[in-house]
């Protein structure tokens, strides 16, 4: 059983592997190791990972010790299953990556597209020789509404709509339309190139604000909001079993 912690912008995200599979997750703005007992249903995990966003995560290291017979800190000193092409990996973050190697697992031998729809938005490639070769970041569904509130004099903090329309008729709905439609056709243009450079191009949702664009883009694409936790558990295998050393 493996115990997979990762630290995000916003929230903890906490999830059990049992054989490769998710059995139990939780999501949670602070982490108590109540939680963790819970979690397990009493049990202690095999092997646990913690990785993080947010810079150092010692005191979430002191935490899960407890928890499990082996503890992994996912850094950027960290062997992955994958080769990275990254120019500057000490500043690539680990939820990228991860998510990167989650994809290498489920589409083994493809080309795939990662859109991650969090805090940011990032769109990154893996090509089918298992290479993370980049992508890119811009602000993502909440930061764009949170942004046009906070550095405007009047405009409301808005959210999310289900709307296609592409005129407002007040402005709430012209704030909900313009990051909405912004963000779809952002998206949809990233594709579109993408997929006229790279062949045979499998295109993954994930993210917490994915449910939201799943619909609104008509491209084929695959959604799977647990590609970070399926990355990191592999990452975990990768290093507990010294398979890179091989």
């Amino acid at each position: 059983m493996n115990l997979i912690v990762d630290i995000g912008n916003t929230l903890v995200k906490l999830a059990v592997f049992d054989g490769g599979r998710i059995v139990a997750q939780r999501c949670v703005e602070r982490l108590h190791p109540s939680m963790l007992g819970e979690l397990l249903e009493g049990r202690r995990a095999a092997k646990a990972v913690v990785a993080s966003t947010r810079g150092e995560a010692d005191d979430v290291i002191e935490t899960v010790r407890p928890y499990a017979d082996y503890l992994l800190e996912f850094t950027s000193q960290t062997p992955v299953p994958v080769a990275n092409a990254y120019h500057t990996p000490e500043t690539l973050g680990r939820d990228r990556l991860a998510a990167a190697v989650g994809a290498t697992v489920l589409y083994p031998g493809r080309n795939v597209l990662i859109v991650d729809f969090g805090t940011a938005v990032t769109i990154d490639l893996v090509t089918a020789d298992n290479t993370f070769r980049g992508g890119c970041i811009s602000p993502g569904m909440k930061t764009r509404f949170r942004a046009l509130h906070d550095y405007t004099a009047c405009l409301p903090l808005c959210g999310p709509t289900e709307s296609e329309e592409l005129q407002g008729l007040t402005t709430e709905e012209a704030i909900r339309l313009g990051v909405m439609n912004s963000l779809t056709f952002e998206i949809e243009g990233y594709m579109a190139r993408m997929e006229k450079k790279i062949d045979d191009l499998c295109v993954i949702f994930t993210g917490g604000d994915a449910k939201y664009f799943a619909k609104r883009i008509k491209n084929t694409i695959f959604a799977n909001c647990n590609l970070v936790f399926c990355g990191l558990d592999r990452i975990l295998e990768y290093n507990a079993s010294e398979e890179h050393l091989d």
